[in-house]
């Protein structure tokens, strides 16, 4: 065979992809088309795809794949929805706010993987909120709620009087007045990530939230976790991904909804600090008892939100919520 039918002989056998009307497809007739992007957010989106089936066998696996460059592959942010022809619709979580990003859905057989269209689209950027000492926070929207996507970290009311700061461990546990600390007492580790702790009776105050703001209430944490599914799933849409904040496993992170929770831990009403990488906990405003009040928290090796109350003394943290 000469050096012209040995290149025409390879070039059969390998697999050709042709565009046609904004779809994928190979020499064996299949064809895959990517679906428009929509219900954009700061952090997820909503695409998917049809598959038509020539005669290539199988569908093993199909989803959208996506990255912040042209032609994103299986090998960069993948969903997998299934194993058969038609149409799928697939959910991308993790994205980052305000970035450009290009999707494209995908089919794998057992010999080959094809890919539909490039579709361009941008996430939308966080908008902030200033409290009364300057401090910025992104914020989120989830549902019809509006939270921040931080915890809140300052050491003023919104009237601009201060919140006492109290870093002893007896004085700490004799409270039944307003305190805030940092997590073992150390502000230039914690505040910027983790936000500051603070009792409830300081949360009680209706003066902690910066203007327009307040302290979610126990039925309003309540609308957020139904939103995203429940408290046995909710509270990995919640936790920031990755270890790098988190204690290993950090079961079910997505950080699907953007609240990117950080395990910040709590001080308890002894004066002591617990927990620092394994939970994060916040205070809600509803009253329990005269000494007591209802909260939330996540764990690093579940996706559950879990409520409780416990004493008022507790040092927690504190989201706020847009009125």
């Amino acid at each position: 065979m000469n050096r012209f039918f040995k290149i025409r002989a390879i070039l059969f056998l390998l697999p050709v992809l042709i565009l046609i009307n904004g779809s994928c497809k190979n020499r064996s007739g299949v064809i895959i088309s990517t679906e428009d992007v929509s219900e954009i957010k700061q952090t997820t989106a909503v695409s998917g795809g049809v598959i038509t089936s020539g005669k290539w066998g199988p569908v093993t696996s199909r989803g959208v794949c996506w990255a912040a460059t042209t032609d994103p592959a299986i090998t960069d942010n993948k969903t997998s929805d299934g194993n058969q022809e038609g149409s799928f619709i697939s959910k991308l979580t993790g994205l980052q706010p305000g970035t450009n990003y290009y999707v494209r859905a995908y089919a794998t057989s057992a010999t080959d993987t094809i890919y539909g269209r490039n579709i361009a689209f941008i996430t939308q950027a966080y908008s902030t909120v200033t409290d009364i000492e300057g401090n910025v926070y992104n914020v989120i929207s989830i549902g019809k709620q509006v939270w921040m996507a931080e915890n809140l970290r300052t050491n003023k009311y919104n009237d601009s009087t201060s919140i006492p700061l109290v870093k002893d461990e007896i004085q700490w546990a004799g409270l039944s007045s307003p305190a805030f600390c940092w997590y073992k007492n150390d502000e230039e580790a914690f505040k910027p990530t983790y936000g500051a702790l603070y009792n409830w009776y300081a949360v009680n105050s209706a003066k902690l939230c910066p203007q327009g703001w307040h302290i979610p209430s126990d039925a309003e944490w309540t609308e957020l976790t139904n939103f995203l599914g429940g408290d046995d799933i909710s509270g990995g849409k919640l936790k920031e991904t990755g270890l790098t904040y988190w204690v290993e496993p950090n079961t079910g992170a997505t950080n699907e909804s953007g609240f990117t929770a950080f395990p910040g831990g709590f001080r308890y009403y002894d004066g002591k600090f617990f927990d620092f990488g394994f939970s994060a906990y916040w205070w809600s405003s509803g009253e329990f008892s005269s000494t007591r009040a209802w909260f939330r928290f996540v764990y690093y090796n579940d996706a559950n939100v879990y409520r409780f109350n416990n004493i008022k003394k507790n040092g927690f943290s504190v989201r706020c919520i847009k009125d």
